[in-house]
């Protein structure tokens, strides 16, 4: 499992012209067939990009937070 921390994408402030940026980085850490889970403070957009971005990649998506708990965005796992 790998946990992705969304707030490390950007530091301070997430700022939409360095998307691809964030992108890449989110990639690299989450790597090819992994179960991927996010976490952090981010503004929607990212979570949503990043979310998209890892379709295909992730063998499943999961978002976490206090508020919610563990929240399945998907699951390509074949059981």
């Amino acid at each position: 499992m790998i946990t992705i921390d969304v707030k490390q994408l950007y530091g301070d402030v997430a700022k939409l012209d360095r998307l691809a940026e964030y992108l890449a980085k989110a990639r690299e850490m989450a790597g090819t067939g992994n179960d991927v889970t996010l976490t952090g403070q981010g503004p929607v957009w990212l979570y949503l990009a990043v979310a998209h971005e890892l379709h295909g990649l992730a063998k499943s998506l999961t978002y976490t937070s206090p508020v919610t708990g563990p929240v399945t965005i998907f699951n390509h796992n074949p059981f």
